[in-house]
């Protein structure tokens, strides 16, 4: 009977553990990849639904910040006095510390006090502010994204004004009125545009080729008239000042307030605020209702797939 070597029985087992082993270890890698795969299988939330849960909260805060603003400057609004150019106004004045009203709304139609403004394009038409404005578009070759990029140049803007009253609806041209003292240093848009006209640019075969030439190229002029008209209802909010016994006088406040002209009457002004404010809330509860259904749905689910695992088990 011949009997094996101790040294080779050593090596032999030596041999079969160092194969076991690298068999386990190549393995390994496969069953922990499976274990990854499954796991990200199993996840029930979407990335870009939490995305778009994230992104209703933000823009619900957003609506909700613009919508305290809107509040908060209604409620100052609803707090500065509104008169109109009348006997009240006057005595109110004469009662007030240096006949003055530091910031108060005044609502009247406009009036001019002397000769009046005469639209330049439009016939039997009446203003004491008046705009004009004519500019030029073009084309510029962009030689980078080989396209063409439109542009604005040569804009010229003509302003004229009269001076102007307001005055009571049905009063006549004796009655009180308040003058609006430098209205172009006010703010707001109170000009309406009464013409506005689009004419194409004419080329000739020698503009043509100069301009392909120069990379540029005139596309359009447009020429456009905006005018506060007379007898059109303005409300100015500003300083009073009465002027010996009856002359009332609207101007910029001295406190830093804004000077402001509004092409309407106090309380459609206000009712539009009130509408902005309006919007910015539903907004915000939209946008927030719409990110809190989305979360809820998403959690439960979760809890539904965490049930279902249990029952398995």
């Amino acid at each position: 009977m011949l009997l094996t070597p101790y040294w080779l029985l050593k090596h032999d087992a030596t041999c079969a553990h160092k194969e076991v082993k690298q068999q386990t270890l190549l393995k390994l890698p496969q069953q922990r990849v499976n274990i990854t795969d499954t796991d990200m299988g199993d996840l029930p939330v979407n990335p870009l639904v939490l995305i778009g849960v994230g992104s209703s909260f933000a823009f619900s805060g957003l609506f909700y910040h613009l919508y305290k603003g809107k509040k908060e400057e209604l409620k100052k609004l609803k707090e500065i006095p509104i008169f109109k150019p009348d006997q009240h106004l006057v005595k109110v004045l004469k009662a007030s510390p240096h006949r003055r009203l530091q910031y108060v709304a005044v609502e009247g139609l406009v009036q001019a006090d002397g000769e009046s403004l005469a639209s330049q394009f439009v016939p039997r038409c009446y203003g004491v502010i008046q705009k004009i404005a004519v500019e030029e578009q073009w084309k510029f070759w962009n030689s980078l994204t080989k396209t063409w990029n439109s542009r604005t140049i040569n804009r010229k803007e003509t302003n004229n004004s009269v001076p102007f009253s307001l005055v009571s609806p049905g009063a006549f041209f004796d009655d009180l009125y308040v003058k609006v003292q430098n209205p172009l240093e006010a703010s707001g848009c109170y000009l309406d545009r009464v013409y506005f006209k689009k004419s194409r640019a004419e080329k000739g075969l020698a503009d043509m080729v100069m301009n392909g030439i120069l990379g540029e190229e005139p596309v359009a002029m447009e020429v456009s008239e905006e005018l506060l008209r007379v007898g059109s209802t303005l409300t100015g909010y500003g300083e009073v000042v009465l002027e010996g016994g009856q002359v009332m006088r609207l101007q910029a406040p001295q406190d830093g307030r804004k000077f402001i002209l509004v092409p309407t009457d106090h309380r459609s002004f206000m009712d539009g605020h009130e509408k902005s404010a309006s919007m910015w809330k539903m907004l915000s509860a939209v946008t927030g209702i719409t990110g809190a259904a989305i979360l809820t749905k998403v959690i439960c689910g979760l809890v539904g797939n965490q049930d279902g695992k249990s029952k398995k088990a």
